[in-house]
């Protein structure tokens, strides 16, 4: 296996210390501890399950929200499995859509079996060869500094791609209800008028 340095919730904390109103969606697992870790937030969309769709739920907000930054913060067994979102995202271009895929080469909630990402998948290169303007594979600390403004700053669509140390970190569970993180979700956004809204 591949020595990664990179540490997940190490380069989101730096990287998210000013993400001021931006929305945030998970993929399952993982990344929702890991940006739930940061403490949690009305702004943020956690996904429970659904496994493949958090690029393209965000970029529904994106498009619902042109005036709001959306970052999607996903591990890469989840991306590939929503691979063809790449597709649709590259056509439609949001700039205030970025997605980070936390790389570890392996699929961690299932018992760490390896992904294509180890086995020669560039899932930076598949985006740029979708259309996304703003790709990167973050492999070092140097590379690692750029992630904030990739994800909070610069036009997009842009896919971050940071390869990171394969560990066993502490659940930071935050609320598990679907109903529940909808609406607040949805009061968030929308304020009052979410609540008569079907």
């Amino acid at each position: 296996m591949t020595d990664f340095i990179l540490r997940r919730r190490e380069i989101l904390k730096t990287a998210l210390v000013d993400r001021g109103d931006a929305l945030f969606v998970t993929g399952l697992g993982s990344a929702t501890w890991d940006l739930a870790s940061l403490g949690d937030r009305p702004e943020n969309f956690y996904l429970w399950g659904a496994m493949g769709n958090a690029a393209m739920i965000g970029l529904g907000l994106a498009i619902a929200r042109p005036d709001r930054r959306v970052v999607v913060i996903t591990g890469d067994g989840e991306m590939l499995m929503g691979l063809t979102s790449l597709t649709t995202i590259g056509a439609r271009r949001p700039e205030n859509l970025a997605i980070c895929v936390l790389d570890n080469e392996r699929y961690t909630e299932t018992g760490r079996q390896p992904t294509a990402t180890g086995l020669g998948t560039d899932l930076a290169a598949v985006a740029a060869a979708c259309g996304f303007p703003q790709t990167a594979t973050l492999r070092t600390e140097s590379d690692a500094a750029r992630l904030g403004d990739l994800l909070l700053r610069t036009p997009g669509p842009v896919m971050a791609v940071a390869k990171v140390v394969d560990e066993t970190l502490p659940m930071a569970v935050p609320p598990r209800d679907g109903g529940y993180l909808k609406t607040r979700f949805r009061t968030n956004l929308l304020g009052e008028k979410a609540a008569t809204l079907p």
